[in-house]
C-alpha cells in the first residue's frame, strides 16, 4: 500500500504516466469489432433502414484480413494514477483506432507511430504516444478460426478473391474499410490470391500497439524510447537489461524536466534529451510545426488558422493518424495566449462519426482510406465548415468570413522563417527529414550503426555517463582508473548475467573522441525545435500586437469571486464598442467577429479571476509580453497604425532552446536490474515479452528525486487545506464555471468508453440543449445591443454597437441556424441544410400552387395587407415569395449565400419567426428529411426557438438592404393627390427622382393620367397615381423630387403625398407634401424636394409581426408646410421660446450625427430638411413677425423679403454706398448676392420655400450662415416686411442664433445631390 502511495504520490512530477500493450487476447480468441457493428446500427439508422437487422450477423463480404477485430488492453503499468485515472475504453480506442489488423508474410508490415490525446472534463488534456507494429501469431486457435473465416469469405463470394466494393454511402464506404492498409504498397504487395489466407502456406502477423501515456507532449522523447523498445525485441541479441527495467526507468524514475530545464534519460540504447520552455516562454509544443507547413503551405495554413480563431467546423482528413494530429495539435499551439474552447477530437475512431453531425464548433481529425474519393464524403454540414485534405495539400473554406489582418505581410514574414531552415511556403512537397517524415520510419533506421553494437554501446553509456551519482566525471582519464576497478567488475557481472559480451575496454577511449558532437537525429530535433518557437513567436507576436491594450477595456465590476461567478452570464466583462473604436479600420472586420468567439470570452474571464486567483500560465506570459513591449516602446503613434510590426526575437527565442539542448541540466537515474523472478520473460526475438507486473506498480522509496517530489506534494495538500477555508467551496465553483463557460464546454471529447444508442441519444439531447441556449443568448444580445442604439436615437443612453458589430451579430445567427437545420439529417443534400430544406418545401408549395390553380384559396398566413396608406395595393409575403427573391439574384452564386440572404431577408422584414414556423408546420417534410432526435423534432424546443427569434420583431434591421446594395430592386411609387377629384386629375407629364443613401433612381417619367380608382372602408371612391420602375439598390431612402411640366389646361396638381415601397423587403417610405404644384398657385413651384420617414404598418394590418420602436426618423409633414406658408396664416403660431428651443435641438442633432461612426450616420438631409429639422426651425424663425398675408394682394413668402435684400445691396454697391463697409463685410455681401443670383438662375422650378431651403443648406454647408445674418438684420428692406417685435430685428436674439450655428463651423457639412441639382456657383 505504502508503495503504491509513493508511486502515485510523485505522478504529477513524473514523465510518464502509464506504459500500455494493446494487442490480441489469445484466451478470447477473435472476436468482431463491437464499435464497428454499433458503427453499421448508426449507418443504418441514418438511412432509414431497420438498424437491428443490418447489425446482426456477420460481414462474410469482405475478406477477413480486411476486417476489424476487437483489440484489448493486454496490459498496462501502474495499475492506476490518483489524478489521472486509467480509461481502458478510451486508450484501447484510440491506440488501435481501427482495432486489430491481420497481415501475412505478402504483405507490407512496416512499424507505425501515432499519437493521441485526451482531453477530460475539466479541460486537462493527457497525451498517448503509440508505436504499432506486427507480430507473428503462434496460437493455432486463432490461425484456424481465421482460416474458418477465410473459407466462409470464399463461400459467400465464390467469383471474388477480392473484397467487394464499398456500398453507395461514402461515410459507410468510409468506416467499412478503415482497416484496410495504411501504407500505400500495401495493395499491390498481396499474393496472388489478393487477400487470401492459407494456414499451411502463410504465416499470419497481428498487430501490437506498445504505448506511453504521458502529462506533457514530448512527442519526439517518447517516439525514440517506444522505437528503441521494439527494436530490442527484434535485434538478434538481447537488450542489455531485461525491458521491465527501462519500463520501470520511464514511469517512476524520470521526472519531468523543470521549466526552463532539459534533461536527459535513456532508453534501451541511446540517450534521450528533452527540454521544457521557462516561465516567460511560450508553453511546450514538440509536434514539428515545419511539417504541418510543409502539409499544407503558408497561405492554406493562415487561412485555416483564421477559421479555427473564428471557431468554426474544422475537419481534417488524412491517411494518417500521426498527420491528423500534427497538424490539429500545430493549430491550437499557435493561438496562444488563446485556447480553442470546443470539441478536440485529433483522432477520430470509426464508431464516432456520428459526431460529425454535432452543432457545434469542433476540430477533429477523421482517417481516410487509400483512393476515397472527396467528393463523396457526406459530411453533414458543410455551410460553416473549413475542411482540410492534409494529403492532398488543399483546404476547402467557408464562405464570405473575414480575413486576418496583414495577412500578406504576416504570410511573408512566415515564408521568410521556413526558407531560412529550408522548407518550401508553397507546401505539398514530401517532408525533408527522417524524424519528421509522416510515414514512419522503422526504428532501426534511426540508428545508423549496426544492431549487434548496439548492446556494448549502451553498456559503455552506461559505464561513462558522468552524472548517474556514481561517477564524477566524463574525461578518459577517468575510465583509465576504473581498469581494475570494484565498480566495473560488478557492471561486467551485470552484463554477463544479461547475456551481454563486453569488449576490452581499450577501444572506449577511442570512440570518446567523436562525443561532443550530436547525431543526425539530434540535430534534427534541435532544428524542429528551432523552427517550431520561431514560426510560434511570429503568431505570437501578431496577437501581441492586436491585444496590447487590451486591459483598458477589461471591466472589473464584481468585488468578490463568488459574485462575480453568480452573475457571470449577466455581466458585461469587455467593452467591446470602445475597443473596436479604438483599433485600425482595416482590422475591424476579423476583430468584431473575434471578440465575439468563446475562446476570447474564456481569456477575459481568465484575466478577471486573476484578480482573486494565480493567473492562467498562457495569460501570464502574454501579459509578462505586453508589459515588456511596453517598456521598450510606449505605444506611441503606432497604436492606430494598422503597419506591420514584425516580430524581434526570433533570434533570441532559438537560442535559448539551443542553449537548453547542448547543455543539459539534469540527467536522470540510469535503467538498472530490478528485483525479479528468474526465468520469467524469456528474450525471444521478434515476441513483445509478458512483463512482471509486480517490479512495474510500485515505484522505488529510495530515490531522492521521488521523496522530493512527495515533501512537495504533502506542503501543496496543506496549503490547499487551508485556502479551501477562505475561498469558494469548490464544488459550488466548479458547477458555476461549468454555467459559465458557455456551450460545448462539457462536450469538448466525445465520452469513448460508452457508446450504446441511448448514450449517443443522451449526447444529443444535450446539443439539443446547449443549441436552444445559444439562441435565447444570440437574440437576447442582439435585442439588448440594438435597443440600445435606438435608446440613444430617442435621447437616452449610449450606443454601443457599430454596424460592423450589428452585421457580426446576425453573421453569427445565420451560422447558428445553419447549425440548428444540421442536426440530425437523414440525407445531406447540398452545403447549406437550411436552403435544402426550404427548396423541398417550395417544390412541394408549387406543387400544391398548380393542383389549386383553378380555384384560388387565399392561405392566411401567405398574405399581408396594404401597408399603411389606401392607394398602396397589398404585398404578397410568404416563404416562396421571398424566396423567389433570393432565387432572382445572379450575384449570389452558393445555397449557403442563398440561406444566409433569405436569413437577412425575413430579418429586415420582420418574418424570419413567422417564416420558418410556416416551413416546420409541414411535419411530413420534417419527418423525412431528420431523425428523430433532431433539433426541428423537439417540438417544445422547437417552439421556444421560433419564441426566441419572434422577439427580434420589436427592432429594426436593414441587414438585407445594407449588405446587397448592387441587387437591382423593383420600387413602386404612388403620388396621392389630395381628396377632390378635380385636384387629383392633371394634363401635365409628372415625374419623380427617388434618392436613398446608396444613390438615386434617375428622373422616372410618369404615363400621363396613369389613375387608378381605389375605395376605403367607407366606400368612398380615391384616385392615385401607380408607378413602378427597377433600379440599383437604393438603401434607405431619403428625398423624392416630385415635378411635372406644367403643360395643359389642368396643369395645377395638389399633392398629398408620395408612396415609395421597396417590392423585395417591403420598406414604405412616406413623402409628405400637402402643397400646390404649378405655377400661379402656392409658391409657384413646379418641383419640390420631399423627405422621407418611414411608414408605420398599422397594428390590425400586420398580426403576428409583433411591435416595434419609436421610428427614428421623423420628416416634414403636412402640419408644418401649412402653417408656414400663406395657407398656414391661420394655423398654429409657435411662440418665440419654442422657435429659439427647435433651433438649439436641430443644430444638438447635427452635432450629435457627426459624432457617431461614419456608417452609423445615416441621412443629414433629414436633420437639414425634415420635420424638425434646421431649415424648418430657421424658417419659423424669419416668419416671426413677417407680413406675409396682404389684403386683395399676391401672398409674400421669406424669399421675397431675401430677394429684395438682396436687390437693395447690390444697388448700394452700385451707387458706392458699400465702399466704405469694412472689407469682410463688403466680401459677405458679395456672397450672399452671388448664391441667391445662382439660385434664382438655375434651371429648376423650386419655388420660393425650395429656393428658401436651398439658400439655408448652402450657407450652412460653406459656414456662411452665420456671416449673413446682420446683413439682413441691418438691410432697410427689414422694416417694410417685418413687425418691431419679429425677432430678425432683435439684434440680441440675432446673436444668440449666431452663436448657436457657429458650433456647426466644426463639421463638414455635405448635402445630397437631390438638394443641390442644377446649382451652379
Amino acid at each position: 500500500m505504502s508503495g503504491t502511495n509513493a508511486a502515485s504520490g510523485a505522478a504529477p512530477c513524473r514523465f510518464a504516466h502509464y506504459f500500455v500493450i494493446c494487442g490480441i487476447d489469445t484466451e478470447t480468441g477473435l472476436e468482431p469489432d463491437e464499435l464497428a457493428a454499433l458503427y453499421q446500427w448508426l449507418e443504418a439508422d441514418r438511412q432509414g433502414r431497420d438498424p437491428d437487422t443490418a447489425a446482426a450477423g456477420e460481414n462474410f463480404e469482405q475478406s477477413p484480413l480486411k476486417r476489424t477485430f476487437k483489440s484489448k488492453v493486454l496490459a498496462h503499468y501502474p495499475e492506476n494514477v490518483e489524478w489521472n485515472p486509467f480509461d481502458q475504453d478510451a486508450v484501447n480506442m484510440l491506440c488501435m483506432p481501427k482495432g486489430l489488423s491481420f497481415r501475412t508474410q505478402a504483405d507490407s508490415r512496416e512499424p507505425q507511430f501515432h499519437s493521441f490525446l485526451i482531453t477530460r472534463e475539466d479541460g486537462s488534456r493527457t497525451y498517448g504516444f503509440v508505436h504499432t507494429f506486427y507480430e507473428e501469431v503462434t496460437s493455432p486457435q486463432i490461425c484456424s478460426a481465421m482460416q474458418t473465416l477465410y473459407q466462409m469469405h470464399q463461400a459467400e463470394n465464390p467469383s471474388s478473391a477480392t473484397p467487394s466494393s464499398s456500398s453507395s454511402s461514402s461515410m459507410d464506404s468510409l468506416a467499412s474499410s478503415l482497416d484496410e492498409a495504411d501504407s500505400p504498397s500495401s495493395s499491390s504487395c498481396r499474393s496472388a490470391a489478393c487477400g487470401g489466407y492459407d494456414a499451411s502456406r502463410d504465416t499470419l502477423y497481428v498487430s501490437k500497439a506498445l504505448c506511453l501515456i504521458t502529462p506533457m507532449p514530448f512527442m519526439h522523447g517518447c517516439r525514440r524510447f517506444l522505437s528503441q523498445m521494439h527494436w530490442a525485441v527484434t535485434a538478434a541479441s538481447p537488450p542489455p537489461l531485461p525491458l521491465e527495467s527501462y519500463v520501470h526507468n520511464i514511469l517512476y524514475e524520470v521526472p519531468l524536466p523543470p521549466p526552463g530545464r532539459s534533461l536527459k534519460f535513456h532508453g534501451v540504447y541511446e540517450p534521450i534529451v528533452c527540454q521544457r520552455p521557462g516561465p516567460g516562454e511560450l508553453p511546450l509544443a514538440d509536434f514539428p510545426l515545419g511539417q504541418t507547413f510543409t502539409l499544407l503551405g503558408v497561405e492554406n495554413l493562415v487561412q485555416l488558422f483564421n477559421c479555427t480563431l473564428l471557431e468554426m467546423q474544422i475537419l481534417l482528413y488524412s491517411q494518417d493518424y500521426q498527420r491528423l494530429m500534427t497538424v490539429a495539435e500545430g493549430i491550437t499551439t499557435l493561438l496562444f495566449p488563446f485556447q480553442w474552447q470546443h470539441v478536440y477530437v485529433p483522432i477520430l475512431p470509426a464508431s464516432l462519426l456520428h459526431f460529425l453531425d454535432a452543432p457545434v464548433p469542433y476540430l477533429m481529425g477523421l482517417q481516410s482510406k487509400e483512393g476515397t474519393d472527396r467528393s463523396k464524403l457526406e459530411l453533414p454540414q458543410e455551410a460553416n465548415l473549413c475542411f482540410v485534405d492534409i494529403d492532398n495539400h488543399c483546404i476547402e473554406l467557408p464562405e464570405d468570413f473575414p480575413q486576418f489582418p496583414n495577412k500578406p505581410e504576416f504570410i511573408q514574414e512566415l515564408s521568410e522563417v521556413l526558407l531560412h531552415y529550408d522548407i518550401s511556403p508553397v507546401g505539398g512537397a514530401p517532408p525533408t527529414s527522417v524524424s519528421t517524415s509522416s510515414t514512419t520510419t522503422t526504428p532501426g533506421s534511426v540508428y545508423t550503426r549496426h544492431p549487434g553494437l548496439k548492446s556494448q554501446q549502451a553498456l559503455r553509456e552506461l559505464e561513462d555517463d558522468g552524472r548517474n551519482g556514481n561517477l564524477g566525471g566524463e574525461q578518459l582519464a577517468v575510465l583509465e582508473l576504473l581498469q581494475g576497478n570494484a565498480t566495473l567488475e560488478r557492471l561486467q557481472a551485470l552484463a554477463k548475467r544479461t547475456g551481454v559480451r563486453v569488449e576490452a575496454l581499450k577501444g572506449v577511449g577511442g570512440e570518446r573522441e567523436g562525443q561532443g558532437r550530436r547525431t543526425a537525429v539530434e540535430e534534427e530535433e534541435l532544428r524542429n525545435a528551432k523552427l517550431n518557437v520561431q514560426l510560434r513567436e511570429v503568431f505570437a507576436s501578431r496577437f501581441t500586437t492586436m491585444f496590447a491594450d487590451y486591459e483598458a477595456f477589461v471591466i472589473q465590476s464584481a468585488p468578490d469571486l463568488e459574485s462575480w461567478l453568480t452573475n457571470r452570464e449577466q455581466m458585461h466583462n469587455f467593452d467591446k464598442a470602445s475597443f473596436l473604436s479604438d483599433q485600425p479600420e482595416p482590422y475591424l472586420p476579423f476583430l468584431s467577429h473575434f471578440i465575439e468567439t468563446q475562446m476570447f470570452a474564456t481569456f477575459i474571464d481568465n484575466k478577471i479571476m486573476s484578480q482573486w486567483e494565480e493567473k492562467e500560465p498562457l495569460l501570464r506570459v502574454f501579459d509578462g509580453r505586453i508589459d515588456k513591449a511596453r517598456l521598450y516602446n510606449v505605444r506611441a503613434p503606432s497604436l492606430r497604425s494598422s503597419n506591420y510590426q514584425r516580430c524581434t526575437i526570433l533570434k533570441e527565442s532559438a537560442q535559448a532552446i539551443e542553449q537548453r539542448l547542448m547543455k543539459i541540466d539534469h540527467t536522470a537515474i540510469h535503467p538498472h536490474l530490478l528485483d525479479m523472478k528468474i526465468g520469467q520473460g524469456k528474450y525471444e526475438q521478434g515476441f513483445f515479452p509478458k512483463l512482471q507486473s509486480d517490479v512495474l506498480s510500485v515505484g522505488p522509496t529510495n530515490n531522492k528525486w521521488s521523496n522530493r517530489t512527495a515533501t512537495a506534494q504533502r506542503r501543496k495538500d496543506r496549503h490547499r487545506q487551508q485556502t479551501e477555508h477562505l475561498t469558494l467551496d469548490n464544488d459550488l465553483k466548479e458547477k458555476y464555471m461549468q454555467e459559465a463557460r458557455s456551450l460545448g464546454k462539457n462536450l469538448r471529447q466525445p465520452k469513448l468508453s460508452d457508446l450504446s444508442p441511448a448514450v449517443i441519444a443522451q449526447t444529443n439531447w444535450k446539443f439539443v440543449e446547449g443549441l436552444l441556449k445559444e439562441c435565447r443568448m444570440k437574440t437576447k444580445r442582439m435585442l439588448v445591443e440594438k435597443m440600445g442604439r435606438e435608446a440613444v436615437e430617442l435621447g437616452h443612453g449610449e450606443a454601443n454597437i457599430t454596424g460592423l458589430e450589428e452585421n457580426t451579430l446576425i453573421a453569427s445567427l445565420c451560422d447558428l441556424l445553419e447549425r440548428i437545420w444540421s442536426h440530425g439529417l437523414q440525407v445531406k443534400q447540398g452545403k447549406s441544410a437550411l436552403w435544402s430544406h426550404l427548396l423541398h418545401y417550395q417544390a412541394r408549395e408549387e406543387k400544391l400552387e398548380q393542383q389549386q390553380a383553378e380555384s384560388p384559396v387565399s392561405n392566411g398566413p401567405e398574405r399581408r395587407k396594404s401597408e399603411s396608406s389606401i392607394g398602396m395595393p397589398s404585398l404578397r409575403a410568404s416563404v416562396i415569395q421571398d424566396m423567389r427573391h433570393i432565387q432572382s439574384m445572379g450575384e449570389i452564386k452558393t445555397d449557403v449565400g442563398r440561406a444566409r440572404a433569405w436569413i437577412r431577408l425575413s430579418l429586415e422584414k420582420k418574418l424570419l419567426s413567422q417564416h420558418l414556423k410556416q416551413l416546420l408546420s409541414r411535419q411530413a417534410l420534417t419527418k423525412k428529411l431528420y431523425k428523430r432526435y433532431a433539433f426541428l423534432r423537439c417540438e417544445e424546443e422547437k417552439e421556444q426557438f421560433l419564441f426566441h427569434l419572434l422577439s427580434l420583431n420589436t427592432v429594426d434591421y436593414f441587414c438585407f438592404t445594407s449588405v446587397f446594395t448592387t441587387i437591382m430592386i423593383p420600387y413602386r411609387a404612388v403620388i396621392i393627390p389630395i381628396k377632390k377629384l378635380s385636384n387629383a386629375m392633371t394634363t401635365s407629364n409628372p415625374w419623380v427622382c427617388v434618392s436613398g443613401e446608396l444613390g438615386d433612381s434617375g428622373v422616372r417619367q410618369i404615363t400621363k393620367n396613369v389613375l387608378e380608382m381605389t375605395f376605403d372602408s367607407a366606400f368612398r371612391p380615391h384616385t392615385h397615381i401607380d408607378a413602378m420602375f427597377k433600379c440599383q439598390n437604393l438603401g434607405k431612402l431619403t428625398t423624392v423630387q416630385l415635378g411635372h411640366d406644367n403643360s395643359g389646361l389642368l396643369a395645377k396638381w395638389l399633392v398629398d403625398c408620395v408612396m415609395v415601397r421597396n417590392e423585395i423587403t417591403g420598406h414604405t417610405y412616406k413623402f409628405p407634401c400637402g402643397r400646390w404644384l404649378g405655377k400661379g398657385v402656392d409658391d409657384g413651384s413646379l418641383e419640390r424636394v420631399l423627405i422621407g420617414e418611414l411608414a408605420l404598418p398599422n397594428a390590425d394590418e400586420d398580426f403576428g409581426r409583433g411591435c416595434r420602436t419609436p421610428d427614428m426618423q421623423h420628416s416634414p409633414g403636412q402640419t408644418r408646410r401649412v402653417s408656414i406658408t400663406s395657407m398656414g396664416g391661420r394655423g398654429y403660431k409657435p411662440t418665440s421660446a419654442q422657435i429659439q428651443e427647435a433651433i438649439g435641438e436641430a443644430v444638438n442633432s447635427i452635432c450629435k450625427h457627426f459624432h457617431k461612426p461614419e456608417k452609423e450616420r445615416g441621412s443629414l438631409t433629414i436633420l437639414l430638411c425634415g420635420e424638425v429639422g434646421l431649415v424648418g426651425a430657421l424658417e419659423q424663425f424669419f416668419h416671426n413677425g413677417f407680413k406675409s398675408a396682404r389684403l386683395f394682394q399676391k401672398t409674400v413668402f421669406v424669399w421675397d423679403f431675401v430677394e429684395k435684400a438682396v436687390a437693395y445691396m447690390e444697388s448700394a454697391d452700385q451707387m458706392g454706398d458699400m465702399q466704405e463697409t469694412a472689407e469682410p463685410l463688403g466680401l459677405t455681401c458679395v456672397s450672399l448676392c452671388h448664391y441667391v443670383s445662382a439660385i434664382n438662375s438655375s434651371p429648376r422650378n423650386i419655388g420660393k420655400d425650395g429656393k428658401f431651403q436651398l439658400l439655408v443648406c448652402l450657407g450652412a454647408r460653406d459656414r456662411l450662415l452665420i456671416q449673413w445674418l446682420p446683413l439682413l438684420l441691418e438691410c432697410p428692406v427689414i422694416q417694410q416686411m417685418y413687425e418691431e417685435s419679429a425677432l430678425l430685428r432683435d439684434r440680441t436674439t440675432v446673436n444668440a442664433l449666431i452663436a448657436v450655428l457657429q458650433t456647426l463651423h466644426d463639421f463638414p457639412i455635405t448635402l445630397e445631390a437631390s438638394l443641390v441639382k442644377g446649382i451652379d456657383l
